[in-house]
């Protein structure tokens, strides 16, 4: 028997190996017949001084069409193929195999961002980047021909969307869909394969004059002119920033080293000017006044291997889009605001600290020498920027660092305090090594292991902040909600909520929604490490260990984040919400909870509770002390059509298992006589606890699943889109409550929704970005439609 079955084995390897033969020789001949047809690959330089007569321009006529019909999925470190149509210089890159999120990946990646890790279209190339542009001979044949962009726009066109509301099994969707990514040499095997591949992928082709337009540039070549200039009157405060970012003290090498590594994913803009222009702050070899030399690190604390860093601001090339965009305003009242807080405060900086990544990693260790309520009240001014960071920066993909919050919860802070000067600045001297964060590692090969060393530090510290609490006395720091900052009487940061839609999360300023079942009271130590965890230390590059740790390592900052808001309850009701917030919890989590500087049970409120329900009690005199300072604009209650907020409100009321066919981000467009108004619908998933990344679904709860509605656009990533007319909103809202059988759902559907299959989808689409826009002209960025749902 084992005879016959080595025989077997060696045909069937044999046949195996003929096949591979004969792939790798179709992809050597469909490469070769390319270059004996339109001459060898020549990638180079698209610009030109000017049009010739007939050319079409890409700044005025192509760029709109592909940012508002390409870009809504190719944008990000999780563009398809990471091919980032969002500018002039993405497309010219192309489309890589690769894929940036990897979590199976032993070994870190090499680095592939856009305008940082290369500067020619041949370095991409020896990156392994194959065009979508044709880079044989300039002829309209070859343009067609060799041109991957050419061709799936073609693609589409010749097999349109099928005539159905529901796309079949011919597509494939979900966040981890395996891509082709096409080389010139392939594109033909590929569309063989997939005929319904054509682009846009799983969405309705272009309009006719806009497929026209963009194949005509194609077949001309795909040339363009130079990038138009900056307007002028930007180039002053360029300067005079430049200035303030590159003082030669060594007071002020620190103190922009600081504000670098907080903002280098920041969205800068100056809101004393006019226009959608954004700034990237990075790191040059340059001085202002020079071209910038981008200093391209994996990690922006990583040794720029230079005597002196430039600060600079560069213009940032690639559209805005909703996922990555972090806007922070630049003006005179924010510059006057830091030389308050860094220059006009008594302290020496003796010596610059080193860029050792031991060192560099821990904020705690390369700061030291800056007033700590300083920093803290730097991070706390624009604080939903500093939380947002996590959520839209490098971890963009979602899941990394989401699986490890819950769908709803409030954020408060700690207030600033002189006492963070003198006793907070010793004990953080005394235990920085008890601070260290994963991203002192490079690479990390024993993720568990590591676990354990990180919870017995986050134990001892613990343990050492509960000394340290206890030795301030309850006359100093008296636990109550006079030791939460109120944004000084104006900053609307002062209370935040956090929305979790499954794989993506979005931060919003205020009181948001219903009383959640748990709420965060976060400290400077606290926001830093979420920080240089998550953001300046998160390396998407990283292998496997490194991406595992962070998340794991975020669980103790959950955890610690929400134990201090406990603090701010009586004992029993705190053993009784941790008990709530961690059902099912395994053993070595609820050891770690249960340890005593966990619970820091010495600690009582100076709350006075009047109710068997202290949680709700609490959370109703919070509402009451931040109700004049957060925005109201998100509210339903800011309509002034109060039969619109009246009845759109009752959707807060469906719960529990009704909520079963729902996704968790649905936009909402409703006519009325007024205009459009645009409303998002949130779906809360509930669950047994968020301390594994592993089986969420065996922790759901749906019974206790709830849903919230609030006006303009929440999250990046919708997943459905509906259209109603104000007269239809009564069945509407009826049609949701009944949408949790099979049947109810596909007939909310037929209803109302806009599907992806919908012919007018980019009608709709282009109505959708025009109420955005106009609702939240600095906040606004183009939607991520990969998770757009088939249902």
């Amino acid at each position: 028997m084992s005879r016959f079955l080595n025989i077997f084995l060696v045909i069937k390897k044999s046949r195996f190996l003929m096949l591979v033969v004969f792939v790798t020789g179709c992809t050597t001949f469909g490469a070769k017949k390319l270059s004996e047809l339109y001459g060898p690959a020549q990638p180079g330089d698209r610009e030109v001084k000017v049009l010739e007569t007939g050319q079409i321009d890409y700044w005025n006529d192509v760029k709109p069409v592909i940012e508002n019909r390409c870009v809504v999925c190719h944008s990000c470190y999780d563009a398809p193929c990471q091919l980032k149509l969002g500018s002039i210089e993405g497309i010219e890159r192309g489309a890589s195999k690769d894929s940036v999120y990897d979590q199976s990946r032993l070994f870190k990646a090499d680095l592939t961002r856009l305008f940082e890790d290369a500067g020619s279209v041949s370095e991409w190339r020896a990156k392994g980047f194959h065009p979508v542009l044709n880079e044989q001979d300039e002829t309209f044949t070859a343009n067609k021909a060799a041109g991957v962009m050419h061709q799936l726009l073609q693609l589409k066109s010749n097999n349109p969307l099928p005539d159905a509301n529901i796309l079949s099994d011919d597509f494939t969707f979900g966040l981890n869909r395996k891509n082709e990514c096409p080389k010139p040499e392939e594109i033909t095997s590929y569309s063989n394969r997939n005929p319904l591949w054509g682009m846009p992928y799983a969405l309705p082709g272009l309009k006719s004059n806009e497929q026209q337009l963009l194949l005509r540039w194609l077949e001309q070549g795909a040339v363009h002119t130079k990038r138009p200039a900056l307007p002028s009157q930007f180039k002053s405060l360029i300067t005079e920033w430049e200035t303030f970012f590159n003082q030669s003290s060594l007071r002020g090498q620190l103190v922009n080293r600081y504000i670098y590594e907080h903002l280098f994913l920041a969205s800068l803009y100056f809101d004393e000017l006019e226009g959608r222009h954004f700034f990237r702050l990075v790191r040059s070899r340059t001085a202002p006044g020079q071209p910038v030399d981008i200093i391209a690190t994996r990690r922006p604390y990583d040794d720029p291997a230079v005597e002196r860093v430039y600060y600079r601001l560069v213009e940032s090339k690639g559209v805005v889009v909703a996922k990555t965009h972090m806007p922070y305003a630049l003006n005179k009242k924010r510059m006057i605001r830091w030389n308050s807080l860094f220059y006009d405060r008594d302290y020496t900086v003796d010596q610059l600290p080193d860029y050792d990544l031991k060192h560099s990693s821990n904020p705690f260790l390369t700061f030291k020498q800056l007033p700590v309520s300083s920093r803290y009240q730097f991070i706390l001014d624009e604080a939903q920027y500093t939380v947002m960071g996590f959520i839209k920066g490098p971890v963009c993909r979602g899941q990394v660092a989401l699986n490890v919050i819950n769908d709803h919860f409030w954020v408060f802070f700690i207030k600033p305090s002189e006492l963070q000067d003198t006793a907070l600045t010793e004990f953080i001297a005394d235990n920085g090594d008890l601070l260290s964060l994963p991203s002192g590692k490079d690479s990390i090969y024993r993720p568990l292991s590591a676990w354990r060393t990180y919870s017995k530090k986050q134990r001892n510290y613990l343990a050492k902040r509960d000394e340290y609490l206890l030795s301030l006395g309850h006359e100093k720091v008296p636990l109550d909600l006079s030791q939460l900052w109120d944004g000084n009487g104006s900053n609307e940061n002062a209370a935040l909520t956090v929305f979790r839609h499954y794989d993506s999360a979005t931060v919003e300023k205020g009181l948001l929604g219903m009383q959640p079942k748990t709420a965060w009271l976060l400290g400077y130590m606290d926001l830093e490490r979420i920080h240089y965890l998550l953001v300046a230390g998160y390396d998407v590059y990283g292998n496997v260990g490194h991406q595992l740790l962070s998340r794991l390592y975020m669980d103790f900052l959950r955890m610690e984040s929400e134990g201090t808001f406990l603090l701010l309850l009586p004992q029993e009701s705190r053993k009784k919400e941790r008990a709530l917030w961690y059902r099912g919890a395994n053993e070595e989590v609820l050891a770690y909870l249960e340890s005593p500087e966990v619970e820091r049970a010495n600690h009582n409120t100076a709350i006075s509770y009047n109710t068997d329900n202290p949680k709700q009690e609490l959370f109703k005199m919070l509402m009451n002390k931040y109700k004049y300072l957060l925005p109201k604009y998100r509210k339903l209650s800011s309509l002034k059509n109060e039969d619109l907020a009246r009845t759109l409100g009752s959707v807060s009321s469906i719960k529990g298992d009704d909520l079963n066919n729902l996704p968790q981000n649905s936009i909402i467009l409703v006519e009325t006589k007024d205009g459009d108004e645009f409303f998002t619908l949130i779906k809360n998933n509930a669950h047994l606890n968020m301390t594994s990344m592993f089986g969420e679904q065996k922790k759901r709860i749906p019974s206790e699943d709830q849903l919230i509605i609030l006006r303009g656009f929440v999250g990046s990533y919708p997943n459905l889109f509906f259209k109603i007319n104000d007269n239809n909103l009564v069945d509407f809202i009826k049609r949701i409550s009944a949408s949790g059988t099979e049947q109810g759902f596909s007939e909310l559907m037929n209803r109302y929704a806009v599907r992806r299959s919908h012919p007018d989808f980019w009608v709709f689409s282009d109505r959708v970005y025009r109420g955005y826009e106009n609702f939240e002209p600095v906040d606004f960025g183009l939607l991520d439609y990969n998770r757009l749902e088939n249902r």
